[in-house]
């Protein structure tokens, strides 16, 4: 059973037209319990069918350990963007990017395919440029939340400009773990290093200077 839909396939084939550059998804999924991981696999399927830019792989997280800690993938399911020359700019899902989520995740492949020119202001990149330590950014969503795609989209901008910043979409109801590690009772919640926590679709200002603070 197709998860999308002709309408939204068609859609996003016109999107997809504009990407320049190849975009790989590595995705990982495992031989034990994963929920979610077989919808998560339709859905990544159906949307490389959709453009010939668009590659996905498939590994297993503990057949493929090695590959897993290079792309610091630590649950399932779980992938991430590569760029056009395999590079991965620290862009990750974990969990299903259905529902509301489709919209970070589109945005993310147009992004890594070099599809729209960075609208970011110049004042912005230089601050961005600037950010010389590590930088986890966590964004707890759920798939009915509209305002979550915006708080991943985000993070995921962020990762991609500097290769200290990692972005991370974690879908909190498949990860009630996690999720309850952090104490997750609204969405989006963001968590900056573990540490610093934040709550709503905060603007991009917020998110750069929590950044800054931290490194």
């Amino acid at each position: 059973m197709r998860l999308m839909n002709d309408d939204v396939a068609n859609q996003l084939r016109t999107l997809f037209n504009d990407i320049k550059d190849d975009v790989t998804i590595a995705f990982f999924t495992s031989t034990g319990e994963c929920v979610s991981c077989e919808e998560t696999h339709s859905l990544l399927h159906e949307v490389e069918e959709l453009s010939d830019k668009i590659h996905l792989k498939h590994y297993d997280i503990d057949q493929d350990y090695e590959l897993a800690k290079q792309y610091n993938i630590e649950m399932v399911p779980s992938f991430v963007l590569l760029d056009h020359q395999g590079v991965n700019h620290g862009v990750k899902f974990n969990g299903i990017p259905a529902g509301h989520e489709i919209n970070s995740f589109i945005p993310a492949l147009l992004d890594m395919g070099n599809a729209h020119e960075d609208s970011i202001p110049e004042d912005y990149l230089k601050r961005i440029n600037a950010i010389n330590k590590p930088v986890n950014i966590k964004v707890f969503v759920t798939l009915s939340c509209p305002h979550c795609p915006g708080a991943v989209e985000k993070a995921h901008k962020l990762a991609k400009l500097n290769p200290n910043i990692e972005g991370e979409m974690i879908e909190a109801q498949t990860f009630y773990e996690l999720s309850n590690r952090f104490n997750v009772s609204s969405v989006p919640k963001i968590v900056f290093n573990d540490s610093v926590e934040l709550v709503g679709n905060q603007p991009f200002e917020v998110f750069l200077e929590t950044i800054e603070k931290l490194s």
